[in-house]
């Protein structure tokens, strides 16, 4: 018998967060089991999971733990979706893990930080709606069939450092979302099952009778793993880049 889904909603829960107002709203419409774990109580058996999304609300209580998170998704092909704390922490494990910049920060954590990898915005996007540029080929442009570009709904006020943006498209993490300045506002990593980090939030312009399409693309992926047969495992892949 094929097991139900299990997704790990990665976060520290706040009613001053709207994205968590939302998610309460539409997860009963996943099909999948639901979890909520605060950044705190994150261990290595998230690996147990088939679906990990780190959710908004930055900085979190732990965000070693969240670190752990995203790498564990990464390095054991677990689908993951990170939206924006999600997108900011998918950028500075794999800058740290993978690059090998092991001081790349998020200024929220150290306003003083030698490798200030993610920094204010030079506009706030709190509560607003932009245009979305999705690179040709992506699977991120995959869940929007025939389509070049979308409007998407924000709420975020940091994001990637202009000054580190070559160092990311250097690197085999690709950037395949941006907006209309050429900003990068989503990546993902190629070869892996499902791995997007969007700064966007899709769960936003979600409702529950109609899920934004890179849910349902996230979700697609947490089922065929569930039922692929792979192993849930308790063991991270500790010093695996």
């Amino acid at each position: 018998m094929t097991p139900r889904p299990r997704l790990a909603l990665v976060g520290d829960r706040s009613d001053r967060v709207p994205a968590h107002a939302k998610l309460d709203e539409v997860a009963p419409r996943f099909g999948v089991d639901v979890d909520w774990i605060p950044s705190a109580a994150v261990t290595e058996a998230i690996a147990e999971y088939d679906g990990i999304w780190v959710v908004p609300g930055s900085p979190y209580e732990s965000q070693a733990n969240v670190l752990l998170a995203i790498r564990t998704a990464r390095t054991l092909g677990i689908p993951y979706l990170g939206t924006c704390g999600g997108f900011q922490h998918a950028l500075i494990e794999y800058t740290r893990n993978v690059l090998g910049i092991e001081d790349a920060e998020d200024v929220q954590y150290d306003a003083d930080a030698s490798t200030p990898l993610i920094v204010p915005l030079a506009c706030s996007l709190v509560g607003e709606t932009a245009p979305l540029e999705l690179a040709a080929g992506s699977r991120l442009a995959s869940v929007y069939p025939g389509r070049e570009s979308t409007v998407e709904t924000y709420h975020c006020k940091y994001g990637l450092n202009p000054d580190y943006e070559e160092t990311i498209l250097d690197s085999d993490l690709r950037i395949s979302g941006w907006d209309a300045e050429k900003a990068p506002r989503a990546i993902e990593l190629p070869g892996h099952p499902f791995f997007i980090g969007s700064l966007f939030q899709p769960e936003l312009s979600s409702t529950a009778d109609e899920l934004h399409p890179l849910i349902r693309g996230f979700l697609a992926a947490v089922a065929e793993r569930a039922g692929s047969g792979v192993p849930r495992t308790a063991t991270a892949a500790s010093g695996v880049m």
